[in-house]
């Protein structure tokens, strides 16, 4: 189960990376269509900190940050390998998967920063709370993470560009919604690997 979270929590940040092409309205709110894709990586490393522990939720991060920079030089390796004379979509491919260097740095800062914290603050209130309230600690580490991640990559990808404050609420406002949304699975999951009691470094 590990591996299994570990491999969705990869290929949600990459397909979130691909989708965040898209600008989405939400309840009139406009965010990249990678919102929903990039909030599964919360669940998992909450999951994962609930069950293994703050160090293998760090080790999911940082692998995740070295399989986004991974599938970036691979898309940016794609786009400039000159095509088939045949092949005609140069352009479409270009505009889908094309981006600056603002916003693949952004993305990157954010991606970390955020994670790290996330990680820093669930275990920090599960040792606060003596591992009670894991509704509590999912929805309280995620507020900032996820305040953390609009923030950085907002300001970095669109300072200059467009009003940074409308931007950065609105994402945040969505993020949240989803991971209110997504405390009962988390709580699904938990219960599922607790009561399997089938994993490696189980920690009961």
């Amino acid at each position: 189960m590990f591996a299994f979270l570990t491999a969705l929590f990869a290929g949600s940040l990459v397909i979130a990376a691909v989708l965040a092409g898209k600008i989405i309205t939400v309840g009139g709110i406009f965010v990249p269509a990678g919102v929903l894709a990039y909030c599964v990586t919360f669940v998992c490393t909450d999951v994962i900190n609930e069950i293994w522990g703050r160090e293998k939720a760090n080790q999911v991060v940082l692998a995740g940050f070295g399989t986004l920079v991974a599938s970036l030089v691979l898309i940016q390796l794609a786009l400039n390998w000159p095509a088939a004379p045949f092949w005609e979509n140069q352009e479409a491919f270009a505009l889908i998967l094309g981006t600056t260097p603002r916003i693949i740095l952004g993305s990157l800062a954010a991606y970390l920063l955020s994670q790290l914290h996330d990680v820093w603050s669930f275990d920090f209130w599960k040792k606060a709370t003596s591992g009670r309230h894991l509704w509590f600690r999912n929805n309280c580490s995620t507020v900032v993470s996820q305040l953390i991640d609009s923030t950085v990559f907002i300001s970095i990808a669109f300072y200059g560009q467009m009003p940074l404050f409308p931007l950065i609420w609105g994402q945040w406002v969505v993020k949240l919604a989803i991971a209110a949304l997504d405390t009962g699975l988390v709580y699904l999951l938990v219960w599922y690997l607790r009561q399997k009691e089938m994993l490696p470094g189980y920690r009961g």
